[in-house]
């Protein structure tokens, strides 16, 4: 079954903190779901340390994944963590991991994947137990009404469909609102936060455009959270 709420948030886009707000939130909730106290932990862009952070009980191995050399540059280090800047979709990253891990996790990231299916193949046989929180395409829905442009982000109902031919599993949607002074700080929002990907389909022009005639004080975003175990072959 499928439950949906609606959070919201009143924050504007200043510092960093308030660019990652969002995803600290999903972190947070995702994990607060997870009631087994799994051991050795693997995170698939595993970004700055949001999922790492919010841990709150004690883990022997934390093995965390991210492309961007930046971020991991800011996870949290420890005898007990260890980091490969690298692509989450690796062939070679899976073949020299050691599973099964306790728990694979991950948030705010496999929206980005170039084949999710296989990916979720992947993932499955790595791990005992799964938790992943992913952005859908109802994700800034507004703005894709105004530009006329497709979301370039999964819809809920085909990545649980996905999920559940290799894990058995639960699923949540949580839908959120980020609230802006102005349709310019949402908009840099989006740029700054990462939310988007990097992607960008409008000229100058028709950013400004879309800018001015942007009809809300809001950003809206969807999350997909699921939770499960592999299934059994």
């Amino acid at each position: 079954m499928i439950a949906q709420h609606t959070k919201e948030f009143s924050k504007n886009a200043h510092c960093y903190d308030d660019h990652t707000a969002l995803q600290q939130e999903i972190a947070r909730y995702l994990i607060a779901q997870i009631t087994s106290k799994p051991q050795t932990i693997l995170d698939l862009g595993c970004g700055s340390g949001a999922i790492f952070k919010n841990i709150p009980w004690e883990i022997t191995h934390f093995t965390g994944v991210d492309s961007a050399q930046g971020m991991c540059d800011l996870h949290p280090t420890g005898k007990e963590v260890e980091i490969f800047c690298e692509d989450f979709e690796s062939s070679a990253l899976f073949s020299r991991l050691n599973p099964p891990f306790d728990l694979l996790i991950s948030s705010s990231a496999l929206q980005w994947a170039s084949d999710i299916e296989a990916l979720i193949a992947k993932m499955s046989l790595t791990c005992k137990e799964g938790a992943f929180a992913i952005f859908t395409d109802k994700t800034f829905e507004s703005i894709y009404h105004v530009s006329g442009l497709p979301s370039f982000l999964p819809n809920a109902k085909a990545l649980i469909h996905l999920f559940e031919n290799f894990f058995t599993c639960k699923h949540e949607i949580k839908t959120y609102r980020l609230f802006f002074d102005d349709n310019l700080s949402a908009f840099r929002y989006i740029k700054k936060s990462g939310v988007s990907g990097g992607k960008r389909r409008l000229n100058v022009a028709q950013t400004k455009a879309l800018i001015q005639n942007y009809p809300h004080a809001y950003l809206e975003f969807e999350v997909l959270f699921i939770w499960g175990t592999p299934s059994k072959a």
